[in-house]
């Protein structure tokens, strides 16, 4: 230390006037011995060596220097990174995982949740020397199919308030983040009535299940690599995803009246912010059933075009946001018809003062009875009369006179004619007069027949809003196909109530995200999916901010100006830190 010390005050003329370093003597001594050719008592007796001390090293001298591989006096500059030492551990964990065909993306993410610290260029270096060839192009139904070698995954804790860094191969999901704290979503679950464990809070719980809704992982077959990425147990303040059966036993605890007061407290955020309009659509969907032990009703399933056995649930759609505000699983065929109130009420309870106008729906969805009881509580409905053969043989003898044109505005800004006829019918069952709008050349052989208790809306809107219902079909299809309501391939159980309600909550996320894009505000959640959330990255967690460094993709300005404006944004269940969100500056 106190040559250091020495040093750092020391100027250049004072460093070379001091005495030789012993190294610097014992070069010295050596060059004039074998290059000018001194003889041994003078070049000892000038650097103050014993005659024979000299001797000995010159002798030792001649022995290092028929073994030396580098300088025996000055050490060459390396440059570059130090060789990282490699443990025997390390290194056939990493051979093991690629024998099975990980890439070395998933081989990080996978050893970092192991407490190896491992980064790419160094996984990427090991397997080139061990002879690995690069992996050709997979698919994602491939990838899926990977088996895994390892034992088990890490255990599920609360993340812990440290620096650090790590990879993750679902840094996109992240991204929801910001939405969900903008909208008090996290804290509408902190006070719902959601379980919660001694290891784990009902927040951490909720946004687990969520983590894997939005990150589109259709197989939940063991303790895969979704729960093994630390960036998707980042998203719920977790070190890694709790296992599949972890998920299992939370939702066996979860009742229809927990999903019932979530969904309340939903609505009233959608409400909050004038996402909500005053018109409804509302439509059933199937969700099959495959086990054994259950009595299942049979039902139509338009998705595969035949009746299954399995759940019938019930969705309402709000048309101009997108927004599904509604779900239930718990229908039967004996109480199927009386849904439509169950939701008015559900309405009514859940946005005091806010105004319910029109409901739209199948010409199935309910019964002529509960349409008088809408007309009594003076809510408008929209909906299809069922064509029999009397009813169409009293089309067909409708004079011409008695049509009109009228055209429709469509997507894209296209006009579309049709001739529609509008009047006013006596209805057996509904007891009382109604509005019926007969409508041809919209694409099928037999009229449309629409009714409405409404006579003041334009025969236009009216269709207008009849047309929009078929979003709620293709919001539908979403859930089946997005968000997996009926996959077989799932060894995850989870009750179908429960895993309906996460389902609308990932589905709103992601029109709420389309939305606030503005650039993609019509693109569906798959599409979104594959264009700005599927990524991977580099998380770094310091004392203040975590910043989540995603890989490049062509989209990547548009979600980065995106996420931008939520920077000031502190998040509780992450220690209260704020996420920075930026491009890698390599590939």
């Amino acid at each position: 230390m106190t040559l250091l010390y020495t040093y750092k005050y020391m100027t250049p003329e004072q460093y070379f006037n001091q005495m030789n370093p012993p190294v610097k003597k014992q070069y010295d001594a050596l060059r004039e011995f074998f290059h000018y050719r001194q003889k041994a008592e003078t070049v000892a007796l000038k650097y103050g060596y014993t005659r024979q001390s000299f001797y000995w090293m010159v002798h030792e001298f001649k022995a290092r220097l028929e073994q030396a591989d580098t300088d025996l006096f000055f050490q060459p500059k390396v440059l570059g990174r130090k060789p990282k030492e490699r443990s025997g551990e390390i290194e056939t964990f990493i051979i093991n995982l690629r024998k099975f065909n990980y890439s070395c993306d998933d081989i990080v993410v996978m050893g970092q949740s192991h407490g190896y610290d491992l980064r790419y260029n160094y996984v990427y270096n090991l397997l080139k020397e061990q002879g690995f060839a690069p992996l050709y192009r997979r698919s994602k139904k491939e990838k899926a199919m990977l088996e895994n070698p390892l034992e088990q995954a890490p255990r599920s804790v609360v993340i812990e308030n440290c620096v650090e860094q790590f990879n993750s191969g679902n840094i996109g999901v992240l991204c929801f983040l910001p939405l969900i704290h903008k909208y008090g979503i996290d804290r509408v679950i902190e006070k719902s009535q959601y379980p919660h464990t001694s290891q784990m809070n009902s927040l951490s719980s909720i946004l687990s299940f969520l983590a894997l809704k939005l990150s589109n992982v259709k197989r939940y077959s063991k303790d895969d690599l979704w729960c093994m990425d630390r960036g998707s147990g980042l998203f719920a303040g977790l070190n890694v995803l709790p296992k599949t059966a972890w998920f299992s036993s939370y939702s066996d605890r979860v009742t229809r009246e927990m999903n019932h007061d979530f969904l309340k407290r939903l609505h009233k955020i959608w409400h909050t912010h004038g996402l909500l309009t005053d018109t409804w659509n509302l439509d059933f969907t199937t969700i099959p059933y495959w086990g054994e032990d259950e009595p299942m009703e049979n039902n139509w399933s338009g998705k595969r075009n035949k009746a299954l056995a399995g759940m019938l649930a019930v969705l309402a759609e709000s048309p101009d946001s997108g927004l599904i505000d509604y779900g239930d699983t718990t229908l039967e065929h004996e109480n199927q018809d009386a849904v439509v109130l169950e939701f008015l009420d559900f309405y009514k309870k859940s946005s005091k003062g806010a105004e319910l106008k029109y409901l739209v729906f199948d010409s199935k969805f309910t019964n002529y009875e509960n349409l008088a009881s809408l007309d009594r509580k003076k809510v408008c409905f929209i909906t299809i009369r069922r064509r029999g053969k009397n009813i169409l043989e009293e089309i067909d003898k409708i004079p011409a006179k008695e049509w009109k044109l009228v055209k429709v505005d469509c997507a894209g800004g296209k006009k579309r004619t049709l001739k529609v006829n509008d009047r006013i019918i006596f209805l057996t069952g509904y007891n009382k007069e109604i509005r019926q709008i007969i409508i041809h050349s919209h694409g099928r052989e037999k009229p449309a027949l629409i009714i409405t208790n409404d006579f003041t809306l334009k025969c236009t809107d009216v269709v207008v809003k009849y047309c929009h219902r078929w979003l709620i079909e293709k919001a539908i299809s979403e859930q089946i196909e997005f968000f997996h309501l009926n996959r077989l391939s799932s060894s995850m159980v989870i009750k179908v109530d429960f895993d309906l309600t996460m389902s609308i909550l990932a589905y709103n996320l992601y029109r709420l995200f389309a939305s606030e894009t503005g650039k993609y505000s019509s693109f569906t959640a798959p599409k979104i999916f594959d264009k700005l959330i599927s990524n991977s990255g580099t998380v770094k967690i310091n004392d203040q901010t975590i910043e989540v460094i995603m890989k490049k993709k062509r989209s990547m300005p548009v979600l980065l100006n995106l996420l931008k404006k939520f920077e000031p944004l502190e998040y509780p269940w992450l220690h209260n830190k704020q996420l920075r969100f930026q491009g890698a500056t390599t590939l």
